[in-house]
């Protein structure tokens, strides 16, 4: 048996999986390569990694759809590999349900200092199972928030940041915060990434039927999950 964490690369450049691979396995990671998306996802579901490198271009199925598949049924860190500059990979990645991204070209550092904070995140996260506000009920365990009978369709992100917010119910929490609890990096003045799960949770909290919450944005400072007559 080990403890060593094991880490899928999913990476069709040959050379670039490899240097990696080897980054990887000298900072004592357990490393399995996948060149393709489709073997990626039978990866992922067969071996549970304890966090998914994932490039966006790949043959077959792309890092989007892999993605999006996965977390049908993987809850670990997904972290997507880019070589586009503008927003759009970026935002489309966390919105498909990865936790984080890197720009390539990779620089071996940062790539560590990414893997090394998801991680801990996910050995971090979940304090306590359940939270409860009347007919509103978020598990810890199985990711999921219902409003009486309803279950609000979000993946991991959404409901990572609608737990962050639920938990401090009545307090506002900085986005400095969110993003160091979410993403596990340091605020840089121009993170989106909080933005849109915010502004994707506020869209499904409003199709759920007789929902007496809301998110509020207190200008300057943060976010506040409160109940709708506060």
């Amino acid at each position: 048996m080990t403890d060593k964490k094991h880490i899928l690369v999913v990476e069709d450049d040959a050379s670039l999986s490899e240097w990696i691979g080897d980054y990887l396995l000298d900072h004592d990671y357990n490393i399995t390569i996948a060149s393709q998306g489709d073997y990626a996802l039978e990866m992922i579901e067969e071996e549970t990694p304890d966090l998914v490198l994932l490039d966006v271009m790949l043959p077959v199925k792309n890092g989007f759809d892999v993605c999006k598949e996965a977390r049908k049924f993987y809850s670990g860190p997904i972290l997507f590999m880019t070589a586009c500059v503008e927003d759009g990979d970026e935002i489309k990645g966390l919105e498909v349900g990865a936790d984080d991204y890197l720009t390539k070209p990779i620089h071996p550092k940062v790539m560590l200092a990414h893997i090394k904070a998801l991680l801990r995140r996910a050995s971090d996260e979940v304090p306590k199972e359940l939270l409860q506000f009347d007919s509103l009920t978020l598990n810890a365990t199985a990711k999921s928030v219902t409003i009486d009978d309803h279950q609000l369709d979000l993946n991991s992100n959404e409901f990572d940041a609608f737990w962050a917010l639920a938990s401090k119910e009545g307090s506002v929490v900085p986005r400095t915060e969110l993003i160091t609890q979410l993403r596990g990096i340091e605020y840089d003045g121009f993170d989106r990434s909080i933005d849109i799960r915010i502004s994707r949770l506020r869209k499904k909290l409003q199709e759920a039927p007789a929902q007496p919450y809301k998110i509020k944005t207190i200008r300057g400072k943060g976010y506040l999950f409160c109940r709708e007559d506060e």
